[in-house]
């Protein structure tokens, strides 16, 4: 095999390679003669068909097989005998493909960039940790026992503040009624959350038999665009009225949740719910600080066709988003060369940092074992009660589908390693800041996309998204 270097610039390369006819008809006798063995044609015993019989009839395709098969083994080769890894499945073109001839193809590639991975114990980072306060438990015992609350009919009269009407009713738009916008027996708290704003305060003072109609308007970010911001009448018709009886916060209550331990065992599982959700905010935080720290460091040429496949996936929710009217206010009011400047640096970012954390996983033998995978599937599965073996077997016969699984447990995983070796210093906060966003430039929010091998792939969130979101990885 010949090979001849016609292109090498940064990361991209570019080589010419010829295969020798000899190699090629080899290839194809040795194809054609393993047919002889196993085919089964009338006239001839089984394995006894003569190489000119199945050239007569198969020659072409196995032609078309043996070339086929030279270019990829000679594209491999080429990349091993180099030791070059390719940022992406190598642009192939031939150039003579003739049987008779030597194979000549062209092949151009990109390739991963040399990562020299930064000294991880000199990240300095400040963990920031919250602890559950007594009026967020009584807060959420509170709730609780709202939940348990049981409904009795009262008598006939004008309807106050937290009693429960029951409703039917009907909504219109510019006069029309729209889809989901009619109920029937509908019990409604009076002054209640959950409603378009002001709908459940207008039923104050209804009785039950009388009907009225209110006045609402619909939220600008209401989830439905033909809706979103639009005025709208609803015709209540108010049935019964009701009263809603909460029971006491007490051991009897404990007891009715199935706490054998009382209303001190109930205290204690509501705080470490709350405890774990404050972790779970303070590993994003510094999840968030350690990327910054890695990005920062990260100073090594990414292969722009990496970066081109992760912009067009981002692009692709910004015009969704545009579309459906959804985008962050900071970005509403940019013209789209501006956009494309800003999402495409996210893309940057999001593949070096990608490139790096795979870089450190690969250097650090880290993988994601087969009993994590395992695992990772079932918790998948159970999302769909019902179907649980049908998503296992998708898995199993689509390992592309499976990589989305492990990405994810890879990524936690080398964070977990780089936090390890990181000096982290923690800071007890409020949960208010704690849950505070921090002051994130936009140019960089959004999730990095670590590479599987050299493929790009990962959780796209360019509105409101950030880097300590999922990232897929390579490892395993």
């Amino acid at each position: 095999m010949q090979v001849t270097e016609t292109l090498s610039d940064g990361l991209k390369r570019g080589y010419t390679v010829v295969v020798p006819a000899a190699d090629i008809e080899s290839k194809r006798a040795k194809r054609i003669a393993e047919l002889g063995k196993t085919l089964r044609l009338p006239g001839f015993r089984p394995g006894k068909v003569p190489a000119t019989v199945v050239k007569q009839r198969y020659g072409g395709a196995v032609t078309a097989e043996v070339l086929e098969e030279s270019v990829n083994q000679a594209t491999q080769q080429v990349l091993t005998e180099r030791g070059l890894r390719s940022a992406g499945q190598p642009k192939v073109e031939v150039v003579s493909l003739e049987p008779a001839n030597d194979l000549e193809f062209k092949v151009e590639l990109e390739l991963l960039p040399d990562i020299a991975i930064p000294d991880l114990s000199a990240i300095t980072l400040t963990r920031l940790k919250a602890e559950p306060q007594a009026e967020t438990i009584d807060r959420a015992l509170s709730e609780i026992a709202t939940r348990q609350r049981t409904l009795e009919d009262v008598e006939a009269r004008p309807a106050a503040v937290g009693e429960i009407l029951t409703v039917d009713f009907a909504g219109k738009v510019d006069g029309v009624a729209f889809q989901g916008g009619a109920g029937t027996d509908s019990d409604v708290e009076v002054g209640g959350q959950g409603f378009i704003p002001g709908f459940t305060e207008q039923l104050e003072g209804m009785s039950p038999g009388e009907s009225r109609q209110i006045n609402v308007t619909f939220p600008a970010e209401y989830g439905v665009a033909d809706l979103a911001g639009k005025a709208a009448t609803f015709d209540i018709t108010a049935k019964k009225l009701k009263r809603a009886n909460v029971p006491a916060i007490d051991e009897a209550l404990a007891e009715k949740l199935g706490f054998e331990g009382g209303l001190d065992e109930v205290r204690q599982a509501i705080g470490g719910r709350v405890q774990r959700e404050y972790d779970q905010m303070s590993r994003l935080r510094i999840k968030r600080q350690l990327l910054d720290a890695l990005a920062d460091r990260a100073d090594f040429p990414v292969p722009q066709s990496m970066v081109e496949a992760e912009f067009a996936q981002i692009w692709q929710r910004v015009e969704a988003d545009q579309k459906a009217g959804k985008l962050d206010d900071d970005d509403k009011d940019k013209d789209d060369d501006t956009l494309r400047t800003e999402y495409r640096a996210i893309a940057e970012r999001r593949v070096r940092l990608g490139l790096l954390l795979s870089e450190i996983g690969r250097t650090n033998a880290i993988a994601v074992s087969a009993d994590e995978m395992t695992r990772a599937m079932r918790a998948e599965a159970g999302r769909y009660p019902g179907q649980e073996q049908m998503v296992l077997d998708f898995f199993r016969k689509n390992p592309q589908a499976a990589e989305g699984l492990r990405a994810p447990i890879f990524e936690e995983k080398v964070i977990d390693f780089v936090l390890e070796l990181a000096q982290i210093t923690e800071t007890l906060v409020s949960p208010e800041e704690l849950a505070r966003e921090p002051d994130v430039p936009a140019a960089i929010t959004g999730s990095a996309a670590a590479p599987v091998e050299a493929t790009p792939a990962g959780d796209s969130q360019p509105s409101g998204g950030d880097d300590a979101g999922q990232m897929a990885g390579a490892g395993g």
